[in-house]
């Protein structure tokens, strides 16, 4: 998209089982969907999910012989990686860069991270994953030291802003989140709300624990694709998580969207 320097998106933590590959693949889909171009690395070379997922699309694509939008997808694995390589051939035809890094400290994570535009950072909702940003009272539940990896992304960011005079965006992404109010759920919002005001990231709803996420990872599909021109048939859970997609691209606040409001 002429004009704007490609955007690159790292979804990030250092803990697996957060949702980071599924909100990833979800991000390049919705991206897609939404009309612009999108590219995607895949750091986690041991269980490359992300490049599972579009293998499995671009297949079942070439089985029921119709066209689905797919990115330029790179994998990378540490022994001959270089990040800012990939990003450079991506960028070449993206307006969006995805990064799916593995829930551990690695090398390429860490080139990643200091590279975004903005860091995506996916939590399952409760006390056991805010451990990922911060330590907690067991009586107050209030915040105490920030986590390693919050500090990491604060150099990241402090690193940034020095070097190339712009910050890094930080969002942080509430995944299965319960539809019920609890007391739990209330004292994980009080205090990821203060963490938020305090380290400097924004909070957004992720995507909930539906078996829609899991049942179209098989044919590489989304619910943007299961509900693509469908007027009849549709479930209430479908429209919920087409609804969580839609939030959680909006959430990035991308500039190119603003490029295609204007262009429309």
């Amino acid at each position: 998209m002429g004009g704007i320097t490609p955007s690159v998106i790292v979804v990030g933590n250092e803990k697996g089982g957060s949702g980071k590959s599924t909100v990833a693949m979800h991000l390049v889909a919705g991206l897609m969907a939404s009309g612009l171009r999108a590219g995607a690395i895949d750091l986690d070379h041991r269980q490359q999910s992300l490049s599972h997922f579009f293998a499995n699309r671009a297949q079942w694509a070439e089985r029921q012989g119709r066209a689905v939008a797919l990115p330029k997808l790179i994998t990378l694995a540490p022994e001959r990686a270089s990040f800012e390589v990939a990003v450079s051939e991506l960028g070449q035809e993206s307006d969006v860069i995805v990064v799916d890094c593995p829930g551990a400290d690695t090398a390429l994570g860490r080139v990643a991270h200091a590279n975004a535009t903005i860091i995506v950072s996916p939590l399952n909702d409760s006390f056991v994953d805010f451990a990922l940003l911060a330590s907690v009272d067991p009586e107050t539940y209030e915040a105490r030291t920030p986590s390693i990896y919050a500090e990491f992304v604060w150099e990241s960011r402090k690193r940034q802003m020095i070097e190339r005079r712009r910050t890094i965006d930080w969002l942080v992404v509430r995944n299965r989140m319960s539809a019920m109010e609890t007391h739990n759920k209330r004292r994980v919002t009080q205090a990821l709300t203060k963490l938020s005001q305090r380290i400097g990231f924004r909070l957004a709803p992720g995507l909930s624990e539906r078996v829609v996420y899991r049942e179209l990872f098989p044919k590489g599909l989304t619910v943007l694709d299961l509900m693509e021109g469908k007027t009849r048939g549709i479930t209430m859970s479908q429209i919920a998580a087409r609804a969580e997609v839609r939030g959680l691209i909006a959430a990035l606040r991308l500039p190119q969207f603003a490029k295609i409001a204007a262009a429309g």
